[in-house]
């Protein structure tokens, strides 16, 4: 195999640079750290015949590459797009064993955002555990929405180009192919799980009222019209089994609230407010809803159901560019996402006590994000991406 003609140079090197000898050395200890840690990436590309051997090779050359291009600044998306220029040989490599692009992405995005954390001390950007960003594809004209109905298990919902909805979906193993389910949307999607192999799905239609279509565990049942004049996207939480609250902003700009009370929709509640983007809206208990979405300074706002009466608005800052995504990993933690001026994904977190300060996840986004968490330590966050694709991020701790 060509690759030991790479390795000799670097170890000649080191043998007369005390400094490439130090660095090899760091490039070693974060490999073994890898190996011992997170052997599923080993494991992964064993099932297509590439090696422990190979696989060192490569994850090496990884690591030491970004060692030397890291900055204080940089997010392991930017590392990994100046890596595959400099070696663009690598994708034809991987695809010697017939591996797919979107698993190279993933693996080489893992190592290097693994390699972050560690020189820079599990801080850093985006660091905390997340790795990513991975492209999967697409061709979106929306924002995405996400659920989760079991631990390890996502179904990720947009509008491609022909307005229709297509979703895709994530079932513990690999990704599959995204399929149409028809429909002419004039919003992104939002959507919601309230048990096992159940999702609701919402969208504004094109006479701006709300429109609902599920799978029942066994099929996607038909589109129906739920009514209401949206001028945002929807965003749907689910409280409890069999029940389901949608909200939207109306034409006042205010916040609404429509039901699904396990045995029918309750009509339209005016909420209030003044929001300048759609809202986003999650439960982390039987009787607790929490709502956020960009209000009159371009920040972040607040509101939250405590079981019985609804708080007023409260302002988190920030400068949004579009709507916020929030996610729950367990009760009375969230998170909440939200596109910065500069593009980059923004984190800020509700701790069980306060408020940590905003965090920068980096990654470029085109779209709002949309984020679920499917377990205690488990968050996924998707945008849409420079290219118009699908990307994806994860926090696994």
């Amino acid at each position: 195999m060509f690759y030991y003609g790479y390795m000799m140079p670097m170890n000649q090197y080191a043998q007369r640079d005390p400094n490439e000898r130090d660095r090899q050395d760091r490039v070693q200890q974060i490999l073994q750290k890898i190996r011992r840690e997170h052997y599923d990436l080993y494991r992964e590309l064993d099932r297509y015949g590439m090696n422990q051997v190979i696989t060192n090779y490569v994850f090496t050359l990884v690591i030491g590459f970004t060692i030397n291009a890291a900055t204080a600044n940089q997010t392991a998306e930017q590392i990994y797009r100046q890596f595959q220029r400099q070696y663009p040989w690598m994708n034809l490599f991987f695809r010697q064993f017939n591996i797919p692009q979107n698993v190279t992405d993933r693996i080489l995005l893992r190592v290097i955002q693994l390699t972050l954390d560690e020189i820079r001390g599990g801080g850093g950007q985006p660091g905390q555990g997340w790795i990513g960003w991975e492209d999967l594809g697409g061709v979106l004209t929306s924002a995405p929405g996400v659920s989760s109905w079991q631990p390890n298990r996502l179904d990720v919902f947009v509008r491609g180009t022909d307005q229709a909805l297509y979703h895709k979906w994530w079932d513990g193993r690999q990704w599959n192919e995204w399929e149409s389910l028809g429909g002419v949307l004039t919003s992104a999607p939002a959507a919601v799980s309230w048990g096992p192999n159940r999702i609701d799905v919402f969208v504004r239609g094109t006479d701006n009222a709300l429109y609902h279509k599920w799978w029942d565990g066994r099929q996607w049942n038909d589109w129906e019209s739920l009514g209401g004049v949206l001028t945002s996207d929807p965003a749907a939480s689910s409280r409890r089994s069999n029940q389901i609250d949608v909200f939207v902003r109306g034409t006042d700009n205010g916040l609404y609230k429509k039901t699904w009370n396990g045995s029918r929709w309750e009509d339209w509640e005016n909420l209030g407010g003044n929001m300048t983007s759609e809202p986003a809206a999650v439960s982390w208990g039987p009787n607790r809803i929490d709502v956020f979405a960009r209000g009159q300074n371009q920040d972040l706002i607040h509101k939250w159901w405590n079981g019985s009466t609804w708080s007023n608005w409260e302002s988190l800052g920030g400068v949004l560019v579009g709507g916020p995504t929030v996610s729950s990993k367990q009760p009375n933690r969230l998170q909440v996402f939200v596109r910065g001026t500069d593009n980059s994904l923004y984190l800020r977190e509700w701790n069980g006590t306060r408020w940590i300060d905003w965090q920068n996840l980096g990654g470029s986004l085109t779209s709002r994000p949309a984020a679920v968490s499917w377990g205690p330590n488990r968050t996924d966050v998707f945008a849409r991406g420079q290219n118009q694709s699908l990307i994806h991020l994860y926090q696994n701790r």
